[in-house]
């Protein structure tokens, strides 16, 4: 196996532990998972130095896999073993120990080594995870809400920020907005698909303000219920305030190191207008941000 020396390192770090190194194999790993989701993400990572593209590969990687034990149609006790294996694996990985057999393992460990990605943010990805892994999903006030996004987006976004090359003191506020606004932006446009899977995000204490009883049959028939579009104009809102304090973070930041998540925003922000423009009352059949649009926000914002 070719191991590709990213950093000039000596061969065992302070201490005697191993130090990481990003091989090939391990490298390649990460990069086709990125390519074969097809992420809208996938150019603003590629606008980043070789080193720290590869490190936002690996994280990125790491929630596709994980993700798609959520979504697996499996078992709910089964897709929850996988997860507390990754517990495992984390753990170790964070501790210089990857399994030797995975290379998505050997990728995170150079990842955390260079980076300083936290354990505790790979942890709260995987709380999500379990959240998902449910066979019935049902989110029951705006707390347990922001408490959900906080783990499927924000805690991405305190993983992503250091190998940006983020300042640790601006990576917490900038995590919550831009992975605030992003998820909202995700449950306000997926609710019809979320709802095939009995995933209501929604939050159950608003649908009942407003005259909705969630518990009243499936979770699709909720969705033609009069008054669903005031609560997703409830969380529109909540989406719209996060835009606006990412929009003032980025404005005082250094812009190199936040031209990805910037351009990340922008398409997430696009997408956001784009819905509000429909109507809260279009639950099926939401828009797409065209690829042209992409990429004159990845020009945009990724180049300048």
């Amino acid at each position: 196996m070719t191991v590709l020396h990213l950093q000039p390192a000596p061969d065992r770090a302070s201490g005697g532990t191993v130090r990481p190194v990003l091989d090939d194999e391990a490298r390649a790993t990460a990069t086709r998972i990125m390519a074969a989701s097809g992420t809208s993400f996938g150019l603003a990572m590629r606008l980043l130095p070789a080193e720290r593209r590869h490190g936002m590969f690996a994280v990125y990687a790491f929630c596709r896999v994980v993700d798609d034990i959520a979504d697996d149609p499996a078992p709910p006790d089964e897709k929850r073993a996988r997860l507390a294996d990754w517990r495992g694996r984390v753990a170790a990985l964070c501790a210089g120990r990857p399994r030797a057999h995975e290379p998505l393992d050997r990728a995170l460990a150079w990842t955390v080594h260079r980076f300083g990605c936290q354990e505790a943010d790979f942890h709260a990805v995987l709380d999500g995870m379990d959240t998902d892994a449910a066979d019935r999903v049902r989110i029951p006030d705006l707390p347990a809400l922001m408490v959900y996004c906080d783990r499927v987006a924000c805690a991405v976004g305190r993983l992503s920020n250091p190998v940006f090359g983020i300042a640790p003191a601006d990576s917490p506020a900038l995590a919550s907005a831009v992975g605030g606004a992003l998820q909202l932006t995700n449950i306000l446009r997926d609710v019809a698909e979320d709802a095939e899977r009995d995933r209501v995000y929604l939050p159950t204490d608003r649908l009942v303000a407003h005259g909705v009883d969630p518990e009243a049959g499936p979770a699709d028939a909720i969705l033609d219920h009069p008054a669903v579009p005031a609560v997703r104009a409830e969380l529109a809102a909540l989406a719209a305030a996060r835009f606006a304090e990412a929009d003032a973070l980025f404005a005082r930041l250094p812009r190199a190191p936040a031209r990805p998540a910037r351009v990340m925003k922008e398409v997430y922000h696009a997408l956001f207008r784009r819905l509000d423009a429909g109507g809260w009352d279009a639950v099926r059949h939401p828009p797409r941000v065209p690829k042209a649009v992409k990429l004159a926000i990845a020009l945009r914002y990724g180049l300048r």
